[in-house]
């Protein structure tokens, strides 16, 4: 398990809803310095926050802030993007987009801190995936989800060995800009984000963090219209 109580955070896309809720429920737990990452790092009312620069999609980026936030112990690979429309419809180099920053941005940014993981402890990794890592519904977002569901599954095994606790962690639709379009119940970020570090200082690999993601899992093991029953409108 690890703790935040006198830890250093590093939190990716740290501008956005959830992104935000991290930062401050990372300091209201004492962690002593989170370095609060986006594109275009705003400045915080706490010097406890440390803005820092980090585009997930460009290496340089990604070096860059490795080398400053060399003292990292948790990692929160929050950065991503959504998209909407058909996927048959969306032209690939805009699906290849979405990829390089919910799938291959979270990899990068594993690969790049792993080693500051290791000698700092071991220390955690956490990323946010999706109720749609299990559930497709149109458009190339879903597919990104389960493919990072799918690669945090491996840093896991890979990471045991220096002792990094990996945790997954799923959610529904969460009421931040990413989801403001939408016309759906949505969960309160404050709750999200407190679930998650629940379960990281519980030492859980696997935070399921709503009644969304907890029904979507209890449903894999039933037969596709339980999830998808527009299909069994068809038979």
């Amino acid at each position: 398990m690890t703790k935040l109580a006198g830890s250093v955070v590093l939190v990716t896309g740290a501008n956005g809803g959830l992104g935000t809720e991290f930062v401050r429920q990372a300091v209201a737990r004492g962690a002593q310095r989170v370095y609060a990452t986006a594109r275009k790092p705003r400045t915080w009312d706490d010097d406890r926050v440390v803005p820092l620069a980090l585009d997930v999609t460009e290496p340089e980026s990604v070096a860059a802030a490795a080398a400053t936030a060399g003292d990292t112990t948790i990692v929160i690979n929050n950065a991503g993007v959504g998209a909407r429309g058909s996927l048959l419809a969306t032209p690939l180099e805009q699906v290849r987009a979405i990829y390089e920053t919910n799938v291959f941005g979270p990899l990068a940014v594993a690969q790049a801190f792993a080693p500051a993981l290791v000698k700092n402890g071991g220390g955690a990794l956490v990323d946010i995936h999706s109720a749609l890592s299990w559930l497709s519904t149109t458009g190339a977002y879903p597919s990104t989800k389960a493919a990072l569901w799918s690669v945090t599954n491996t840093l896991r095994l890979e990471l045991a060995a220096q002792g990094t606790q990996v945790v997954g962690a799923h959610l529904g639709y969460t009421d931040t800009p990413l989801t403001a379009g939408l016309d759906v119940d949505k969960e309160d970020p404050r709750d999200i984000v407190a679930a998650i570090y629940d379960g990281l200082e519980a030492g859980d690999y696997e935070v399921l963090a709503d009644d969304t993601s907890r029904w979507v899992k209890q449903n894999l093991s039933q037969p596709l219209t339980a999830l998808y029953p527009q299909l069994a409108d068809e038979t």
